[in-house]
């Protein structure tokens, strides 16, 4: 009776070339353990914010009237068309990502370098956009009031439109002093001051009667509470500061979460296509200088791709949360 021995070196090895799981090598195995648990990540991100817009769905803001600018063209309304030219930039670039794989796949260096570069440049071009449209939302446009209870006010005329605190506060001979860290109790400060004090915008207001104020709580039919005029001045009387634009701490938009969230997940998302747009330059490099070609194998731009149309796919569900729900 022969016994059979097994020892370290035979062909049956945990990992052994001939036994990958699923087909599938470490690297792209392990590239697929990465998104899994990073899909997670971005599944709690989003459900935290599902549930946070569902407890405060009658003051969260409409994304029809937060992105609303579009390149070369200031003052014009264009709601959410910049965005849509984002997404179909970035799907776009997982399309040309695709076409670096099967490129690879046949040994085609030159077809791999050209798509590889437009996959580069439509990375660039989106968290370019991303950091334009950062800047519009921090800077905002109409501007508002916040009264002693956290309440938003926003000034609108008797059609409805929106009204810009520059169109109509009046400037007062007060002097306004910034708090700074020597001059305040604890090294307290604060932020930049706004460009209106409330005194300039209760002033401005009473010189115009056509003006109204319109609450942050939506109505049924997704449009905003406008008051009347005797509503909107008691409303007014209880003005407390002066907002501008969108930070963690205020939003001229709506509820204050939105803002918190919309620079956590959308910075989060902008991260991964910026590091995505560093790995895909040094796996461009790589390519160029035939490194790929030596091994006979372009297995490491299908990983990166792999990591870009993650990254795409989940900009379609931040997509959708934000700017389409």
């Amino acid at each position: 009776m022969e016994a059979t021995v097994t020892t370290a070196n035979s062909e049956e090895k945990t990992w052994g070339g001939g036994n990958e799981p699923m087909g599938a090598s470490y690297g792209k195995l392990m590239m697929w353990f990465f998104i899994v648990s990073d899909a997670l990540t971005f599944s709690g991100f989003l459900a935290a914010y599902g549930f946070s817009r569902f407890k405060f769905i009658e003051t969260w803001p409409l994304a029809d009237e937060v992105f609303t600018h579009f390149p070369f063209m200031h003052g014009v309304s264009a709601p959410m068309y910049y965005v849509a030219l984002m997404t179909f930039i970035l799907i776009f670039s997982s399309v040309t990502m695709v076409l670096a794989v099967d490129a690879g796949h046949q040994m085609k260096k030159n077809k791999v370098v050209l798509y590889m570069f437009l996959t580069i440049i439509g990375g660039l071009i989106f968290v370019g956009s991303q950091a334009w449209e950062w800047k519009n939302f921090i800077k905002g446009e109409y501007g508002a009031i916040e009264t002693k209870g956290g309440s938003l006010l926003q000034f609108v005329d008797k059609e409805g439109h929106r009204v810009a605190l520059a169109d109509f506060a009046m400037t007062l001979p007060e002097e306004r002093e910034q708090l700074t860290r020597s001059k305040g109790k604890w090294f307290m400060s604060e932020g930049s001051l706004p460009s209106y004090s409330v005194a300039e915008v209760q002033a401005g207001f009473k010189a115009h009667p056509e003006l109204l104020i319109r609450t942050e709580v939506v109505t049924k039919e997704k449009q905003k509470t406008i008051l009347s005029r005797e509503e909107s001045v008691a409303r007014l009387s209880q003005a407390h500061y002066v907002v501008e634009g969108a930070n963690l701490q205020r939003n001229e938009y709506g509820s204050k979460l939105f803002a918190d969230f919309f620079f956590f997940i959308t910075g989060f998302h902008g991260f991964h296509v910026f590091s995505g747009v560093i790995i895909n330059i040094i796996i461009f490099f790589n390519v160029l200088i035939g490194t790929y070609e030596k091994r006979k194998s372009y297995e490491m731009v299908e990983k990166v791709g792999l990591y870009w149309h993650f990254v795409d796919l989940v900009w379609v569900f931040v997509f959708t949360v934000f700017y389409l729900v």
